[in-house]
């Protein structure tokens, strides 16, 4: 039987087969999963290596960067590599295996490569946007129509943030004047609680879309470090199925992260997202005022032609009247002075009483007179009622022209579904004004959008 040995006995073997066995330094790929300092300035890493699957873990280490090494590696990786040493990092790090009897296998990092993390990140950076674009919605968000008066803005970003105090003091100290209403929803912006802190604050926006009309995503300035947290697919994918249009200032002027290529708008700082949005609501008020003072213009011109119409035929009837009744006159006095002479001449044919004749023909004369008188009066108060009725008619016309006028108005067509395209301020009424790729901006009843011309349909003939 074997002779017995001790644990540390067995430890020490283990130790001395394990330096035999590996007594050279080897160069090997890992991904930090955990990652500490202590108080010594001692670097304590646990290194992985997952399945193909990228779920489930292949195989676990130890590792350790003394402090005297650290303080090179970290500062030589970071100016190469153009970030900070962190968990979830596929690294390339020279290794010496160490065992110790009490605290087991480790392995000691003497050299790291940033080369290699920079083309890791790099190729899962192009395999994010690769898989957007599989997945067909690389350029949903961007599709959105932007909305004319985009006031109502939900904020993605930290309270503490010197960007979002940026863009809030911008967006309300604006020089016209103009309110906006915002409604921060606080997220990290960097670090790993980045990808479920922004998608969570976009869940949050999304169960209440009427009350916005956009969403930013906004961070002050920093490292290229900070940015490698938004190339990331799950945050870039809820962008692209996002509902409402989504700006974004990130605060990098060099290159942009996946987030920003899936967003409607990348500007380059949270200030000159606030500009954007102040620029766009002055140029729609632009195009209001323009349109209104069309409207009145031409509003103007029809009622004072339509007021010099009534004004002549008015001045047409009244003379006309004048010369009726004068005619009816003439025509009364002529036949009561036949009656006259008729009733003269019966008298005197007939041999009858003077007096009775007399009498009988006033009465008769009378008679006719008053009827005569009543239909003059009758006919006297026809024409008034007449000259009333076409003037009334014309008051009519013109009021239902006034109408007319209301109907057509931009408003009253908007809200019957109709809609107002223009191109460059210029309001369009034949399709063969535009060419391609022309901007159009189509206005809603309540909203707009903005597309650009793809291609040109002409009318078949």
């Amino acid at each position: 039987m074997a002779g017995r040995l001790t644990l540390t006995e067995l430890q020490l073997i283990i130790r001395d087969s394990l330096y035999m066995a590996f007594p050279e330094m080897h160069w090997i790929t890992a991904e930090i999963s955990e990652m500490t300092e202590n108080y010594a300035g001692h670097c304590y890493l646990e290194l992985i290596e997952k399945q193909p699957d990228e779920k489930n873990i292949r195989s676990r280490a130890r590792a350790i960067i003394w402090s005297s090494r650290y303080r090179l590696l970290k500062s030589f990786f970071e100016n190469a590599a153009g970030q900070q040493l962190r968990t979830g990092l596929q690294v390339l790090i020279k290794v010496k295996v160490e065992y110790h009897e009490i605290y087991g296998l480790s392995l000691v990092i003497n050299d790291i490569d940033p080369a290699f993390t920079v083309g890791d990140m790099a190729l899962k950076r192009q395999a994010i946007i690769n898989q957007l674009q599989e997945d067909g919605v690389f350029t949903m968000n961007r599709e959105l129509d932007f909305p004319l008066f985009p006031r109502r803005i939900a904020v993605v970003s930290s309270r503490n943030a010197a960007g979002y105090t940026d863009f809030i003091n911008h967006i309300r100290n604006n020089v016209y004047g103009y309110v906006f209403y915002t409604a921060l929803f606080e997220s990290a912006m960097q670090g790993q609680e980045t990808e479920k802190s922004i998608i969570n604050a976009l869940d949050r926006i999304a169960e209440k879309t009427s009350l916005f009309d956009l969403v930013v995503i906004i961070r002050g300035g920093g490292s290229q470090t900070d940015l490698s947290w938004f190339d990331n697919y799950n945050i870039a994918y809820h962008i692209t199925q996002f509902p409402l249009p989504v700006i974004t200032g990130i605060g990098h002027e060099k290159d942009l992260s996946v987030t920003d290529m899936v967003a409607h708008l990348s500007l380059k700082t949270p200030t000159a997202v606030a500009d954007y949005i102040i620029e766009c609501v002055s140029q729609t008020e632009a195009r209001l005022n323009e349109m209104s003072a069309d409207i009145k213009n031409l509003a103007r011109v029809i009622l004072e032609k339509n007021r010099n119409r009534i004004e002549s035929a008015g001045m047409k009837l009244m003379p006309l009247s004048r010369i009726m009744i004068s005619g009816i006159r003439e025509e009364l006095s002529g036949m009561i002075m036949d009656l006259m002479n008729k009733g003269k001449k019966y008298i005197y044919l007939a041999g009858l009483e003077q007096a009775d004749l007399s009498s009988k023909l006033k009465m008769t004369a009378g008679s006719l007179l008053t009827n005569r008188l009543s239909y003059t009066v009758r006919t006297e108060q026809n024409l008034k009622r007449l000259t009333d009725q076409d003037i009334k008619h014309k008051h009519d016309r013109l009021k239902t022209l006034t109408n007319t006028l209301n109907i057509l108005s931009p408003e009253k067509v908007l809200s019957r579904g109709y809609t107002i395209t223009s191109v460059n301020g210029k309001i369009l009424r034949m399709g063969k004004e535009l060419k391609e790729n022309d901007i159009i901006d189509t206005l809603f009843s309540d909203g707009g959008i903005k597309s650009r011309v793809s291609q040109l349909l002409r009318k078949r003939k």
